[in-house]
């Protein structure tokens, strides 16, 4: 047995759907910009880039049922629907052919923002880490198994906040579909079991205040809901 000199946190976990399984998480990679409108809306061009990335840490997962707390130093948090895939395996390069086969199943997210410090961040050319990696920043649905919903390639994500509707889009408007995704990911890091990918919002972020009721959902995967307290 392992000689800690503390006792370790336990590992953040995403239940699994139909189950009493919980599926372990390694790693959180978020993809930027990964719909044409709302790379416009945030100022770029999505036709001049190739995909990019930047991570949440696994404890700032969320699991069904949780709140989000609203986070300290910002004044302008923004909600980002997001599929959630989450994967049994993994390696390096990776053939788009053969990506598929790394994913144990899908869910729905919420890539939480303070909009205003990644402004800043931006501004000055810094990493974003502060906007996108605070405590609580991922809520997620459970996972459901590629067995059971197979893998979705098309379907509408929405989000409502307080029952207006801000977010709406189409998985099959995604720039680079979830095989490319990883294969290209796996070219700059060791992807392994436990390993989550936000594969990016479609345009209509938008601000949230506590009180606020989030409810997204991604068709034919799962729905989530989340009080901003």
């Amino acid at each position: 047995m392992a000689n800690y000199a503390f006792a370790p946190e336990p590992t953040p976990t995403i239940p699994v759907a139909g189950s009493d399984a919980l599926f372990p998480v390694r790693r959180i990679y978020c993809v930027g910009r990964n719909f044409a409108e709302h790379a416009i809306e945030m100022g770029h061009d999505p036709d001049k880039e190739p995909p990019f990335f930047f991570q949440k840490n696994p404890d700032s997962i969320v699991p069904p049922g949780g709140d989000f707390p609203y986070p300290s130093e910002s004044s302008d948090v923004h909600h980002e629907i997001e599929l959630v895939v989450a994967l049994k395996s993994g390696g390096v390069d990776i053939p788009v052919e053969a990506a598929l086969d790394c994913v144990f199943g899908y869910g729905v997210g919420l890539d939480m923002t303070r909009r205003d410090l990644q402004a800043v961040a931006k501004k000055m050319g810094r990493p974003w880490e502060i906007a996108k990696s605070f405590e609580a920043s991922a809520p997620c649905s459970a996972i459901h198994p590629v067995s059971e919903i197979g893998h979705p390639t098309e379907g509408g994500l929405r989000v409502a906040v307080n029952g207006e509707t801000r977010q709406t889009g189409d998985l099959n408007q995604m720039i680079w579909k979830v095989p490319e995704m990883i294969a290209y990911l796996s070219r700059l890091f060791e992807l392994k079991p436990g390993d989550v990918i936000f594969a990016g919002t479609p345009a209509g972020v938008g601000q949230v205040e506590r009180g606020d009721l989030i409810e997204g959902s991604v068709d034919g995967v799962d729905s989530i809901s989340v009080k901003v307290v």
